[in-house]
């Protein structure tokens, strides 16, 4: 099985950025998936940015483009996510537990706008998807902007024309006990 196309765009391996673990940028070609897997005291967000990927774990669930997937892995859990007849491209962020061993649990927004509900104190998401010429003033924080399929990652300031998809992360910045 070839990997997806997974592309680094920030590793905090120092605590530096609270909970977030790592951000990565994935492409994945029509019907290709990451391969069973297993993850434990992990919660991942992915958003598809474009095409769609079907989450398999326990009664699954299709994420179309604008969704976001959140998997709170717990106690532990194995897994894949496949491509559909698309493709696909996502931006996962890996963030700590936010209950570490608690029973495992995945739910999908669809295409949500503005603040996304995580259930975490210490994680914020804010999104937008923005067509043509249409402009946005996202909050501060760490800004992941997609435009025409380069994605960026890094603090922001100002405001973003169209068309993009920008997502927002605050993190709570307290070094958290792990990275000690």
């Amino acid at each position: 099985m070839i990997p997806p196309d997974s592309r680094l765009l920030l590793e905090p391996v120092d605590g530096s950025a609270g909970p977030l673990l790592r951000l990565a940028d994935d492409r994945l070609t029509p019907g290709q998936g990451y391969g069973g897997h297993a993850h434990r005291d992990v919660d991942v967000v992915a958003l598809v940015l474009r095409g769609s990927l079907t989450h398999r774990w326990q009664r699954g669930a299709v994420l179309g483009a604008g969704d976001v997937g959140v998997l709170r892995a717990g106690a532990g859990l194995a897994h894949d996510e496949v491509a559909g007849d698309d493709g696909a491209h996502v931006v996962q962020a890996y963030l700590r537990a936010a209950d570490p061993g608690a029973p495992p649990a995945y739910d999908v927004r669809a295409a949500p706008a503005g603040w996304v509900d995580l259930g975490r104190a210490d994680a914020r998401l804010w999104l937008a998807v923005l067509g043509a010429a249409e402009e946005v003033t996202p909050p501060p924080g760490l800004w992941v902007v997609c435009r025409e399929g380069a994605v960026t990652a890094g603090p922001g300031d100002g405001s973003v024309t169209g068309p993009a998809t920008v997502c927002v992360w605050q993190l709570d910045p307290a070094r958290p006990a792990w990275a000690d």
